[in-house]
């Protein structure tokens, strides 16, 4: 108790830090950018707190903490979907988003105790052993009860050192190198300095990034294979609403509001693809206007013309969709896309949560579910294969469009989007960075087309050519060239096994920890 107590007063808070800070680290209060240098710092900081812990038991707490504070830190603008706008009490609000970070952070606590009591005495061992435990963390908050991967650690690195490895081991391959790294740093002592063993390491971790670099560029270049014609640009119409949150469902005042804004300029004579974000057109087909969809498609008829437009399709019988209607010349019906990855409370209603839901005042509905793999919207040579809203955050599930074949794989990808639930927050920032690092897996580039930000253009680099002012009624017009090259390895795998790769490799690593765990305790020294 003497010895535990002291280390807890220090540890506690200091893990508390390093927790926001990686928070801060996916998108930088002030400029909204990602920050891996300081994402792989707090990492270091855990782990030297981690190191140190005087048992599993504090191990797993200080993992609890790291983790609750870096999750809080990361949604809590979930409190103003909630509060704001669902009319939830603060006091609820608030102890929501805790909750939620404590049962998410719980995961971390877990690998955070079984790191102190099965770590190898080898420090790289050691590093190794953590990675495979994190991302397995990771990949539970990611995928078990539908997934919330929001805030993943790998987002830091959309751009930095890191950022070539996306097309290899995704964002959560990003996330466990990240994790081994910052266990190296934190396991060096001042005489390792002086040791040639210790710089060898250093160079072959720096030949490895390096050469993943070069290789990546060469890949997005097509240096290793003919160049041949690019494609015409495909011209783009981005339209972003600006419609207010507390007004969009309401009959009188947010409804009409975006019915005539959004057909105005549907209607103007574009000779581009236009986008309109999530719910752009709030009601259902039956409830629109007479003519309205007629005229739209009447315009969209014309050679050089074509749309993408979020909004509810379905009906009582068959059920409700969060959809995209596509509209395009020559069709003999419009393109639909129906979301897959529908959010709990917002888009269905978890068993035994109607009593939370019934605390809020939000237009909720229970969705009928669209298929994993859906066609793309084929135009002027491109496959446009929408996402809507957080689906973008699951990229083994967009990765399954690749396991259909180069010649049905994406060209580009084009997300449709309405986070004005959460206000004029980073949430904004995180969500572009997620739609970023998609770009980087997969080397295609992505639109997005949102409500009140971030309307904008990435290209197969990850990288922002293009960007709308948020929260203000517009148009982004502009260009993006599709991609038609080999799928990225990250692509292949995940494409055709999902994440069970991610989850075998982790689960080996613990598996050889634990068949490791007698020759550890026969280390001098150790105090397992």
């Amino acid at each position: 108790m003497s010895t535990t107590a002291p280390w807890s007063r220090r540890a506690v808070p200091l893990a508390l830090c390093a927790g926001l800070a990686q928070a801060a680290a996916l998108a930088l209060p002030g400029s909204g950018q990602p920050a891996w240098w300081l994402q792989v710092a707090a990492l270091v900081v855990f782990a030297r707190l981690l190191h140190r812990a005087p048992g599993w038991r504090a191990a797993a707490w200080m993992g609890g903490a790291f983790a609750t504070a870096w999750l809080a830190g990361t949604f809590w603008w979930l409190f103003i979907s909630m509060h704001i706008y669902g009319g939830l009490a603060a006091p609820l609000a608030v102890a929501a988003v805790l909750v939620l970070a404590l049962f998410l952070g719980s995961y971390y606590a877990v690998v955070s105790g079984l790191f102190w009591a099965l770590r190898p005495a080898n420090r790289a061992l050691g590093a190794l052993f953590f990675a495979a435990l994190w991302l397995l963390a990771e990949l539970a908050r990611g995928t078990w009860w539908t997934g919330f991967p929001w805030g993943a650690g790998g987002y830091a690195h959309v751009q930095g050192p890191l950022a070539a490895l996306a097309r290899y081991g995704g964002v959560y391959g990003v996330g466990a190198v990240a994790a081994f790294l910052a266990m190296l740093l934190a396991q060096a002592r001042v005489p390792d300095l002086h040791r040639g063993r210790a710089w060898a390491l250093a160079l072959l971790l720096a030949g490895l990034l390096g050469a993943a670099a070069l290789q990546r560029d060469c890949a997005v270049q097509d240096c290793r294979a003919p160049q041949a014609p690019p494609r015409a640009p495909l011209p783009l119409v981005l339209l972003q609403g600006n419609i207010p949150q507390d007004e969009k469902f309401q009959p009188g005042s947010g409804v009409p509001m975006a019915l005539q804004w959004y057909r105005e300029r549907l209607l103007q004579p574009h000779q581009a693809l236009v986008v309109a974000p999530e719910t752009a057109l709030p009601l259902l087909p039956a409830q629109l206007p007479e003519g309205y969809l007629a005229d739209l498609a009447s315009h969209y008829g014309a050679e050089g013309r074509a749309a993408l437009l979020g909004m509810p399709l379905g009906s009582m019988e068959q059920g409700y969709t969060n959809s995209v209607l596509g509209l395009r010349p020559g069709q003999e019906r419009p393109y639909r896309y129906d979301k897959h990855h529908l959010v709990p409370f917002g888009e269905f209603i978890p068993p035994f949560f109607r009593w939370f839901t019934d605390l809020l005042h939000i237009p909720l509905g229970d969705f009928r579910r669209g298929a994993l793999v859906q066609p793309s919207f084929a135009w002027r040579g491109e496959r446009l294969a929408p996402n809507i809203c957080y689906e973008d955050l699951f990229g083994e599930e967009l990765a399954a469009q690749f396991a259909q074949g180069a010649a049905a794989a994406p060209t580009v990808f084009v997300n449709l989007s309405n986070i004005g639930w959460f206000g004029n927050t980073l949430a904004i920032d995180q969500h572009l960075a997620i739609s970023r690092m998609r770009a980087l897996e997969f080397e295609r580039p992505m639109v997005r087309a949102t409500n009140t930000g971030a309307t904008a253009i990435i290209d197969h680099r990850g990288v922002v050519v293009q960007q709308f002012a948020r929260h203000e009624r517009g148009m982004l017009t502009g260009q993006v060239q599709g991609r038609d090259g080999p799928p990225t390895p990250y692509a292949r795998w995940a494409g055709r096994w999902g994440l069970w790769p991610l989850w075998g490799l982790g689960t080996l690593a613990l598996l050889a920890a634990w068949a490791a765990r007698g020759r550890r305790r026969a280390v001098p020294g150790h105090t397992g």
